[in-house]
């Protein structure tokens, strides 16, 4: 008992910031919490030993990822014909690794904050960014539950995204934090070494207080700034076909049948853009020659370019070999041409390829379809009358890198399709939803979404959610879009804050 006792006063802080932390994201959308949620854990590592603070950090980082990525499960039991035993497993097992993170930022901290001068509010955010980063792109990435995505409604406190990208939003709010736990540890400090100098934590609240004061004033200055751009009329098309029915054959008209009736609908408001999600198409457009050139058909009667989501085939199967797909979008413009391909790059793993497949043998692909998937190798992006853009296929929209390079020299807005049908009703597409806004606000260019079941939106290039869709409804989203001619800083010169951050860790670790 004695022992539960001083081990709930030990980690409790760590399960805390974990819950904390979870809350902070949708659906529960508790974004405020996140601003004080790390400041307990940042004040217990001050007593712990390296192995205590590494532990701290896996317990804090198990809690916080398994319930911000929990609906990973839905997929995976649903479609992948595991049990949900195994399925909520192979979860625990994700947010395990993904908790190694969280633990060596908790181990470095603690050592470093007993050793060194620096005020936490400097030592957390640079150390934890530093992490976070890796994380996004080790063994292929995955950035997902980054801190900053807490804040997506915090319109004025994000904007610098523009500059920092993400990751300075992240560091912001473990810099508040640490601001916070300082008032503790500097009390420490001092009991420990009684002439500690007051001139660190002194010049390290002003920076702080002097850096929040022009974020803040550039938010405002952003969010009320005009900036040139075009207004032009889109339609985004939501299907709302159930993941298990859009590749069997039964259904393949009747799912064609629900795209074409919606587009005719939205068609009637003279839209210049019609957009259908992720693999839209029931068929292997270009392939399946019937169906491809009825859909022609059909879009030269909308009078609108159509950007729809389809596999395509890049090697037919022959030779004892299944045929070699891409998960494509593809705009057709109003004569029906095809005028632009982009084959999608960043394919998920267990998804759309397995990775290590000779070690990995025993694991399948939870996508419908026969054969591997290959990965796009061209920055392409449509060009049209009514403005540039790139297409971003699924969980593409998260890789803040990955969008960035579309963006560095040109581009009047983003679309991004998908289908979150293999996540239900659960946190997952409300996630994936607001990860959306920070690729608006990071490049200052607008964001289309069309979502097989949601959610399907428009948000602005400042973040602003101007329209959403609801989930699992079927029907035509139409907006009036306003471009931006801008190019960001972050769009030209990409992730140099976080390269500085990664430059001060590894310089206070040696």
């Amino acid at each position: 008992m004695r022992q539960l006792k001083k081990n709930i006063i030990a980690y409790g802080p760590a399960v805390l910031c974990g819950v904390l932390l979870i809350l902070s994201f949708p659906t529960f959308d508790l974004y405020p919490l996140a601003w004080v949620a790390f400041a307990p854990f940042l004040l217990s590592l001050w007593e712990k030993t390296p192995k205590e603070a590494f532990l701290a950090g896996v317990i804090m980082g198990v809690v916080y990822f398994f319930g911000t990525l929990y609906w990973i499960y839905h997929s995976i039991d649903y479609y992948g014909g595991m049990s949900l035993y195994a399925s909520l497993s192979l979860v625990l097992l994700l947010s395990l690794y993904l908790s190694l993170y969280p633990g060596m930022f908790a181990l470095f901290f603690s050592m470093k904050i007993k050793s060194t001068k620096l005020p936490a509010l400097l030592l957390a955010p640079v150390l934890w960014v530093t992490f976070e980063f890796i994380r996004s792109y080790a063994l292929t990435g995955f950035p997902w539950s980054s801190i900053g995505y807490s804040q997506y409604k915090f319109l004025y406190g994000i904007q610098f995204a523009d500059i920092t990208g993400i990751y300075g939003v992240s560091f912001l709010v473990l810099s508040v934090n640490g601001a916070i736990a300082d008032i503790v540890i500097y009390r420490k400090r001092r009991e420990k070494m009684p002439l500690f100098p007051s001139s660190h934590t002194v010049i390290g609240y002003s920076v702080f207080f002097f850096a929040l004061f022009s974020i803040f004033v550039y938010g405002y200055w952003r969010l009320h700034q005009h900036r040139p751009g075009n207004t032009v009329r889109v339609s985004m098309i939501q299907g709302d076909i159930e993941q298990d029915e859009k590749w069997d054959p039964s259904y393949q008209d009747a799912v064609v049948s629900a795209y074409e009736k919606l587009s005719e609908s939205a068609a009637a408001s003279s839209p210049s853009l019609i957009i259908w999600p992720e693999t839209a198409l029931p068929f292997y457009f270009g392939y399946d020659e019937t169906r491809s050139r009825d859909l022609v058909e059909f879009q030269r009667r909308l009078n609108a370019y159509l950007l729809f989501g389809s596999v395509t085939v890049k090697r037919p199967p022959g030779h004892g070999k299944p045929p070699l797909l891409a998960n494509s979008a593809i705009l057709l413009d109003k004569d029906g041409k095809v005028s632009y391909i982009y084959d999608k790059m960043h394919l998920v793993p267990f998804g759309e390829y397995v990775p290590l497949r000779k070690v990995l043998f025993f694991v399948d692909r939870l996508a419908a379809g026969i054969g591997d998937y290959a990965p796009g190798d061209k920055f392409v992006k449509a060009r049209t009358p009514f403005g540039n853009f790139a297409t971003f296929v699924c969980y593409e929209i998260i890789f803040p890198g990955l969008v960035r390079k579309f963006y560095s020299k040109d581009g009047d807005f983003i679309v991004t399709i998908t289908n979150d049908a293999w996540f239900g009703r659960t946190a997952g597409p409300y996630q994936h939803f607001s990860m959306a806004v920070f690729r608006a606000i990071e490049n200052r260019k607008p964001v289309l979404r069309a979502a097989n079941t949601g959610i399907s939106g428009y948000i602005d290039s400042n973040g602003r959610i101007v329209a959403r869709t609801r989930l699992f409804e079927r029907l035509a989203e139409t907006v009036d879009m306003t471009t931006d001619m801008t190019r960001s800083f972050y769009s030209k010169y990409g992730d140099i804050f976080s390269y500085v951050c990664i430059i001060a860790s590894l310089l206070l670790l040696i």
